[in-house]
This record gives structure tokens, sequence and C-alpha cells, in this order.
């Protein structure tokens, strides 16, 4: 189900997609519970309590669900993403948009719409970049995945050690390895300087209802498409791109592109195919 195209008519079948989006979401709720301060702005009689500040790494569909999260909670929210694309879906959900420019002709994306590892030069500016900002957020969430490799590094030691005393960093690209350096996959740990540091796996799993639920969807949208309804018996139609991206073996043999290895070569994992146009968490990702 992770290898299906990144087309219009897939989209109801994207298992990626409905995880993601309650990723992001969760994300942002585990953030404000060990945050020990409000998330709007409140003014009160005994004076105003000013909004939390939201900084989401990775545009993708969790990030944009955490931004649209985040937001709905009275949030100041803030992104980046290496994905020129992403500007205008950030931008709609009311956040600022923080990204330096591009190498020239560079969209930041693969062919499939996924976010794709940048040139060393992009990733020490982006990084100067984000180590001002980073400094006055209170909560940072960090989507950042890249198909087939670890997670890419997001948040360095030096921009935990700047961050304000009771801050707090959501890694929800913990399952592979982390965007911060001081996170600790599966564990929850507060830093010397007062940095919380939420390193939950599987968070989708603590929405276990709804996560189900859509995934049942998928499946069936999926299934569906297999079945002549007014045969009602299993039609497959081997040329279609959903199919043929979906389908890893036929009369015994492995037929998925990313499996099959090249003539004079060992079969590539699958994984690593899968960076051409596919990932996490996303039909925009930089993100889960």
């Amino acid at each position: 189900m992770e290898m299906l195209p990144r087309i219009s008519r897939a989209q109801s079948m994207d298992v990626l997609s409905s995880q993601s989006n309650l990723t992001g979401y969760k994300a942002v709720i585990d953030g404000a519970a060990n945050y020990g301060r409000g998330m709007p702005m409140l003014m009160t009689a005994a004076g105003r309590i000013n909004p939390a500040k939201v900084f989401v790494m990775g545009a993708g569909v969790a990030g944009l669900q955490a931004i649209a999260t985040a937001r709905r909670m009275g949030a100041i929210v803030s992104a980046t993403d290496v994905r020129m694309a992403a500007k205008e879906e950030v931008e709609s959900l009311g956040a600022a948009f923080v990204m330096v420019e591009p190498d020239e002709g560079d969209t930041g994306q693969t062919a499939g719409g996924y976010a794709k590892e940048m040139s060393e030069d992009y990733k020490r500016r982006q990084a100067e970049l984000v180590a001002g900002h980073i400094r006055d957020q209170d909560i940072v969430i960090t989507t950042a995945l890249i198909p087939g490799r670890p997670a890419p590094v997001l948040v360095n030691d030096d921009m935990v050690a700047s961050m304000k005393l009771g801050s707090v960093i959501v890694d929800i690209a913990a399952e592979q390895g982390g965007n911060c350096t001081q996170t600790k996959p599966g564990e929850k740990h507060t830093t010397d300087n007062g940095v919380t540091i939420l390193a939950e796996l599987n968070l989708p799993s603590q929405l276990a209802a709804d996560t189900s639920a859509l995934y049942a969807r998928n499946l069936l949208n999926f299934i569906e498409l297999m079945v002549d309804k007014d045969e009602k018996k299993i039609a497959i139609d081997w040329e279609d791109e959903i199919i043929v991206g979906t389908c890893l073996t036929r009369d015994g043999k492995v037929v998925h592109p990313a499996l099959v290895p090249a003539e004079g070569a060992s079969a590539a994992p699958a994984e690593e195919a899968d960076e051409a146009g596919g990932d996490d968490d996303t039909p925009s990702e930089l993100g889960v």
C-alpha cells in the first residue's frame, strides 16, 4: 500500500496520507500537553497571556495537519519545507513560511511530489536560518523524512541549547532515527536546559479507532478497484497504473519495478527505489 502511485485516482487509497494526517494532529496535542503554558492568547482581569509560538518543520500531510491544529488552538505558527510548492499551502493555513532560496532550478521535490535530499550548501544555509528562528519558539514539531534514508537532522545540539526553558520538541520522525540530534526514539526526556523532547513511536496507534477506520477505508477502496461490481467477481486490470504500482509478484515472479534488478545489477532495496516517488507521511512531504 505504501507503493501506491501519487495520482488523484489513488488518493482515497493513500494509507500514508491518512495515517500522517492523524500523526500531525496528535503531535500538536502532545506538544501542547507537555508545554507548561496556554496555547492561545488570553485576556484576563489579571493580565494577558501571550500565545504559544509553534514551528513546524516539514509541510507534508503531517506537517500541514500540525499547522492547522496549532492554528485552531490559537498559536502563532510558522513552518519550513525544502519544497517551494509548500509555501502557498503553508500560508493558506495562516502560518508564516520560513525558507532560504533554493539552488537555481531546484524545486526541492521529486517527480512524485516528495521532498528530496538537498545540496550541502542548501542544508548549511537552511540550518543558519532555522537556528535564528528556533530559539524563540515554544513548540517545535519535526516531520522530515527522506524516502529510503534515515531521517535528516534538522535540529542540532546548538539549536536545542538555544531554546527556552520549558520549550517542547515533538519529533515524529523518531522511527527513522529522528530529526533532532538529542532524540531518543520511543522516549520522552528533558535536556539540561529544560527542553522536553518527545519521540513517541507509532503515533497513529494512540488514536487507534480513527486510524483503523481510515486504514480500513483505504483498503476497501483499493479492493473495490479489483472487483467487477456488475459481475460480482475479481477482475484485475493488470495495466492499471495503481495495480502496476502495488503489485509485487505475479505468476511466481517478482514484477515490481522497485524490486526487479536492472540488467547486470543486483536488486535495489524497495525503500531506495521508492525515493524517486514515494514516502511517508504525504502528497508533498518533507515530512510524514
